[in-house]
Parts: C-alpha cells; structure tokens; sequence
C-alpha cells in the first residue's frame, strides 16, 4: 500500500472579498462534492426504496472514496492515500467493511459527505441570489418611472440591494470554513487512521529489513566468491611456485633460500588466514550441499566432541540458513571459550514453518549476555531474521541455547 501522508492545505483567511480567487475556488470545491452525494441524498428522498439504495452505496463505497480523493487532490492539493482494499465482488467488499477504516468511509459518504453537500448548495444558491439581490436598486434606477416594475420594486430595492451586499461580504468566508471542514473531515474519515499508519509503517519496516537481510547476505555471498575465485586462487598459485622453488634451487645461497623458506611459510599461512575469513564470510558447503554438511563441518573442526542431530524436512531460505550456521558457529565458539566443558550436543529441527536450533554442554554455565559473553550478537543475529533465542545457564551449568527461525522470510 502506497503510504502519502495527507498534506494539509496551505491556511487561508477567513476575510476575503467576494471576487477573491479564494472565494471561488472555495465555492468550486464545495459545489463539485454535491454530485457525490446523490446516492445519500436519494436514500433520503426515496424511502421505498431504502435498503436497495443502501446496498448500492456500501458497494459503490470504493469508487465513491476514488472520487472523492481525486476531487481532493485536483481541488485542494491533498493527497489521501487509497485504504479500501478489496478483490472488487460483494464478498470482498463486505468483508473489507468490517474494517473500522471502512466504516468510517461509509459514514462519510452517507452522513458527513450529504451534509457537507446541503451547505454547498446553501452556498452556490447564495452566490446567485447575492449576486442579484445586490444588482436590484441598480436596475430599478434605470427602469422608467412609469415601468409597473420599479413601482413594485420601489420599497425593497434599497434593502434587496443592502442585503445582497452583506450576503456577498459573508458568503466568501462561510465557503472557506464550509470548504476547510469539508477537507478535514475527509481527511480524517476518509485517510488512513493512527492505528492503520503505525500497521502500514510495521509493514515497510519489516520489508525493508528483509530486503537489507537479503541484500548483505547477497554481497557477502559475492565477497567470498571474488576471495575464493581470485584472491585465494593466486595465493595458492603463489605457494606452490614457492615450495617448488624451495625444493628444486639447490644453488642458491642459503640467505636467499631463508627468504624463499619465509615467502613460502607466510604465503601458506595466508592462504589459511583467507580460508577461515571466506568462511567466515560465508563457507562455500552451505551454498552447495545445504545446512546439513555445513553444520557437519563446524562440528568436525570443533576443539572439542560436539554430538550434532540435524533433521531439516522443510525448504529453508539461504539467507535463514546463514543465520543458522553463523548461528550455530559463534555459539560453539563461545563454548569452547567461556564455558569449559567436555562435550556439546547441537539438535536441528524443522517444524510449522519454523527451525529449531538447539546446543547444549555440560560447562560451567553461567552465560550472561549482560558480561559480553558473545550471546548479545546471538541475539542481533537471530533478531534480524524475525527470530528468537532463549538462553538457560544456571551457574554451575549445563547451558542450553535454543533458536527459533523461520524457515521464509
């Protein structure tokens, strides 16, 4: 749903001469919301046949707001966003009109929106009696004397022309606070409500940070593909040209052989510093064999036994599976770190549409999120994805952590 914030007309004064561009653009908003309101005003005006009419107008409630916003937006320069979702057959219509937002159109279009009309029709009426009311003594002046006209006229041409005058001095500023009140009651009846904006923002925020989700994991994604293709290809390239100097220069003095011997060892160790950084960064295995052997290989590069359960029977999105594996790494980490224990058991299990991470060791417990034990990036990491951790650690241990992911996003 496109979201635009109804943008308020410019305040206009209330003190206007009656041939002010004001007044008449007033008048000219006001007047073309009086065909809108003939449905209403025919349920009034024709009570046999009521409830047929009423039917009518709640089904007609969509193109009504359409036309109702576009006479807003073309006349006024507000903009009211569309709210009455629906698949355009009865049902949905009807199911759309539960909705208090709804109902507030509805009450607009048969309530606020007639009456608003009545006033205008007061109005536009009283811009052409004024108009020649206040032109009264001027032609009875130029009537002959002995015109029957000016005869009859003769008492009531000055008080005509008199209240015609006032008529315009006033019509001008009741069509701008008829017109302003016919603004803000559309806005806020026809407009989404307080609570309709705060589901709206809700629902972008969460696309976009789905999107921002999918976005990083995509470019993490391409990083460890330009590290592993190029980067670590030509390392690699690098060491074995090395080691095969290393092995067959025999002749060389021994000073320029320690610093082959040196190249050698420092090019071997980055390789393996580029190794643990792409698949920190994202290991190739999840991408090509899936969850399963990507966990498989974290458990089998663990300093210490790690029992690992995986049963996944449901599709899993990559960029949920990252989060899983990244998951599941730090929180070994962790263990192998702060909680000095001798064993870990991690469980994978997919049910409803949610995964279910679970790793436990028999340490000394007490993880705190609050002391920085790593568990606070558990936290952010799981949160980003619209998931939860819990974390139960008396001291003295053991410690469990449980995830729960979805499977989509």
């Amino acid at each position: 749903m496109s979201s635009t914030t109804p943008r308020s007309a410019p305040a206009r004064s209330v003190a206007r001469p009656p041939w002010s561009a004001a007044a008449w653009r007033d008048t000219r908003f006001l007047a073309a919301g009086i065909p809108l309101s003939l449905p209403a005003w025919l349920i009034v005006l024709a009570p046999k046949v009521t409830l047929v009419l009423l039917g009518a107008v709640l089904l007609a409630v969509r193109p009504l707001t359409a036309a109702q916003r576009g006479r807003l937006r073309a006349l006024r320069g507000v903009e009211i966003p569309p709210l009455l979702r629906s698949t355009g057959t009865p049902a949905g219509l009807f199911t759309a009109l539960r909705t208090g937002v709804s109902w507030r159109q509805v009450g607009y279009h048969l309530v606020v929106g007639p009456l608003v009309a009545g006033g205008a029709v007061v109005v536009v009426y009283g811009w052409g009696a004024a108009l020649a009311a206040s032109t009264v003594f001027g032609w009875c002046w130029l009537l002959p004397a002995s015109s029957p006209v000016q005869y009859q006229w003769a008492k009531l041409n000055v008080p005509l022309t008199v209240g015609g005058l006032l008529l315009l001095v006033v019509l001008p500023a009741a069509a701008g606070l008829l017109a302003r009140l016919d603004e803000a009651l559309a806005v806020r009846m026809l407009g989404p409500g307080r609570t309709a904006e705060l589901e709206h923002r809700i629902e972008e925020v969460v696309e976009s940070r789905a999107g921002l989700v999918d976005a990083v994991d995509a470019e993490r994604r391409r990083i460890e593909r330009d590290l592993h293709d190029g980067t670590q290809q030509r390392l690699t390239s690098l060491a074995m040209n090395l080691g095969l100097a290393r092995r067959t220069l025999k002749d060389v003095p021994p000073e320029a052989m320690q610093v082959i011997v040196e190249a050698h060892e420092e090019a071997q160790a980055a390789i393996d510093e580029l190794r643990d950084l792409v698949r920190g960064l994202h290991p190739a295995v999840l991408e090509d064999r899936g969850l399963d052997a990507a966990l498989s290989g974290i458990a089998a590069r663990a300093p210490l036994p790690v029992r690992l359960d995986v049963d996944v029977a449901e599709r899993i999105a990559p960029t949920v599976e990252a989060v899983a594996y990244f998951t599941v790494s730090e929180a070994l980490t962790n263990v192998a770190k702060h909680a000095r224990a001798s064993r870990a058991d991690i469980s994978v299990r997919t049910a409803g549409g949610r995964l279910r991470l679970v790793v436990s060791d028999d340490g000394v417990g007490g993880a705190d999120a609050a002391r920085g034990t790593g568990l606070t990036g558990l936290r952010q990491r799981t949160a980003s994805v619209d998931g939860s951790l819990s974390v139960i650690s008396p001291v003295g241990g053991p410690t469990t952590i449980t995830v729960e992911l979805p499977c989509v996003l």
